[in-house]
């Protein structure tokens, strides 16, 4: 049973509630400082900590909660009879539930111009303790560090009139944790200010097993960032299939990232394979879009992964009848669409993210390596200038076409280069993409012209256009638009380019070599853009 409750809050949410409820169960409360003193002008009897410990609140209430007299009643084991013999030699009388949240410590070193003196004086010590001497006796104590614990413990005493162990260690476990995230943020402070060192912590729950790693015989786990904001798979709810592996996860989250990056205007599809965009196409409705970025790469979209930005509808569901995919990624199902995917397959993950459109909560990309953890800033944003630097101008009229183009080539492992082209006024495809080669021609001459050629006899020979296909090759080819991620070395990708009737080519430029290759192609009819931003993907 809880008869005693010490309650002493920094943030003030819901106490008085939660204070209320307990009195009215005959609980009786403790209390300190500014938080005794709500509770008082709430009507709430309460009974200040000073007049347990026979010590005033002192040093400009640094020290009121550390005192043999609260942290004994806490600690003291009640299935010990020596423990409890000296609790009432010593006129302590027991503690059953401490509430406690602590000073804003990360609140107050994240703001402008914050002082070392005023991030010290928000360094909590007796909220801390109180919490570890709580939960390291979960077995008799109730510990809660967040306020929206308040109410279910709430209705817990009153449906039972105790608060299970389970429940207990459950709490004790979110009070520890609290306090190391705590002391994480005082060390990554600390280190900071007073050493000029720069300390990472990084904090991940929940870890569950997954069926296994990149290979059958690798184990391996997901594990979740508990304070990320926006769309990501930890938020990702599996509505049918099988459990992920690794790659799944992998595979998923650059699809995710792909369809963000062409954001909500217009339906988007992201087609994933080996954590490369195979397909990406946008469309009047999301069966146009899966159909343009199926086209990107028929082949290679086998076994793939989808993602898009838009319910997923039956017309979509009904578009992948006989086509074999690992996992269907959006915001929601329609419900027919959602039936008609269960019956397809019975291993199909379907994975709901109902925050999908929204934005990425943060700024920052995390790789381990053997030895040491990299940190890096999101490749954010797609050129720095848009500089025709050619004798043939850049047409204007291509610049959402090699918007999109960019997008994709970001996604793709280096060294990429897309060939992206416009189907439809205002929609986009993938065309072909070259991905992952060591150097920058192959990825040009032997994968996206290879590829552009391979996918584009598909469509022809669905469409059945009345000229033939080499002038209907010639024609769209014409037209489509090639970004690379990086500058170009030599002039030599040019050369493969126009060979294959590429006539507009966005790079980042910067290669000192840059006046031969403007010049290669000025001598062979090709329009360039230069971007200054480099969008490598290792």
């Amino acid at each position: 049973m809880v008869k005693r409750a010490l309650l002493s809050v920094s943030d003030k949410t819901g106490i008085t509630e939660f204070a209320r409820g307990l009195q009215s169960l005959g609980v009786k409360i403790i209390s300190t400082g500014g938080t005794a003193k709500i509770l008082r002008d709430a009507g709430i009897e309460v009974t200040d900590v000073s007049e347990i410990t026979g010590f005033p609140e002192m040093m400009g209430g640094r020290v009121k909660t550390l005192h043999p007299r609260i942290h004994g009643g806490i600690l003291c084991l009640r299935e010990s009879r020596e423990q409890m013999a000296e609790a009432i030699k010593e006129d302590i009388s027991l503690i059953d539930m401490v509430a406690v949240n602590l000073y804003p410590f990360e609140e107050t070193v994240s703001k402008e111009g914050v002082k070392l003196e005023e991030a010290i004086e928000n360094i909590d010590i007796g909220g801390p303790t109180l919490l570890r001497s709580a939960a390291k006796n979960y077995r008799s104590v109730t510990v809660l560090s967040d306020p929206s614990d308040y109410e279910h413990v709430l209705e817990e005493l009153r449906s039972t009139g105790v608060i299970s162990e389970s429940t207990r260690a459950a709490l004790a476990i979110k009070a520890f944790r609290h306090t190391a995230d705590y002391d994480a943020a005082i060390d990554v402070y600390l280190s900071k200010t007073l050493l000029g060192e720069n300390i990472l912590r990084l904090n991940f729950t929940d870890g569950v097993k997954l069926r296994y790693g990149e290979n059958w015989h690798q184990e391996a786990f997901f594990y979740k960032d508990p304070e990320i904001e926006g769309p990501t798979l930890a938020k990702a709810v599996q509505l049918h299939g099988k459990e992920l592996s690794y790659n799944n996860y992998v595979d998923a989250d650059n699809a995710l990232q792909t369809v963000k990056e062409i954001g909500n205007a217009s339906p988007a599809v992201a087609i994933v394979k080996h954590n490369n965009p195979c397909g990406l196409a946008t469309g009047s409705t999301l069966l146009q879009a899966l159909q343009a970025a199926w086209d990107g790469d028929p082949v290679s979209a086998y076994g793939s992964i989808i993602c898009t930005n838009e319910i997923f509808d039956l017309e979509a569901a009904t578009f992948l009848n006989g086509k074999f995919v690992e996992i269907i990624l959006a915001p929601d199902f329609k419900p027919d669409a959602l039936e008609y995917l269960k019956k397809k397959s019975e291993n199909l993950r379907l994975l709901k993210l109902p925050e999908l459109r929204e934005a990425f909560g943060t700024d920052y990309t995390y790789k381990y390596i053997i030895g040491g953890m990299l940190k890096q800033s999101r490749d954010i944003g797609i050129y720095e200038k848009w500089e025709s630097v050619t004798d043939i101008p850049y047409p204007e009229e291509k610049r959402p076409l090699s918007e999109f183009c960019l997008k994709a080539c970001k996604t793709t492992k280096s060294n990429a280069v897309i060939l992206a082209r416009e189907y439809e006024p205002g929609f986009f495809m993938v065309l072909a993409m070259g991905a992952g080669q060591p150097n920058r021609v192959d990825s040009i001459r032997k994968l996206a012209a290879t590829k552009a050629v391979e996918n584009l006899r598909i469509i022809y020979e669905r469409e059945q256009p009345a000229i033939s296909f080499e002038a209907y090759r010639q024609e769209i080819i014409s037209e489509c638009v090639m970004a690379s991620d990086a500058f170009f070395p030599f002039d030599d990708s040019i050369v493969y380019a126009a060979q294959n009737n590429i006539r507009y080519i966005v790079s980042p430029g910067g290669s000192i070599r840059d006046s031969e290759v403007i010049a290669t192609a000025n001598r062979l009819g090709v329009s360039m853009i230069f971007t200054g931003m480099r969008h490598f993907l290792h």
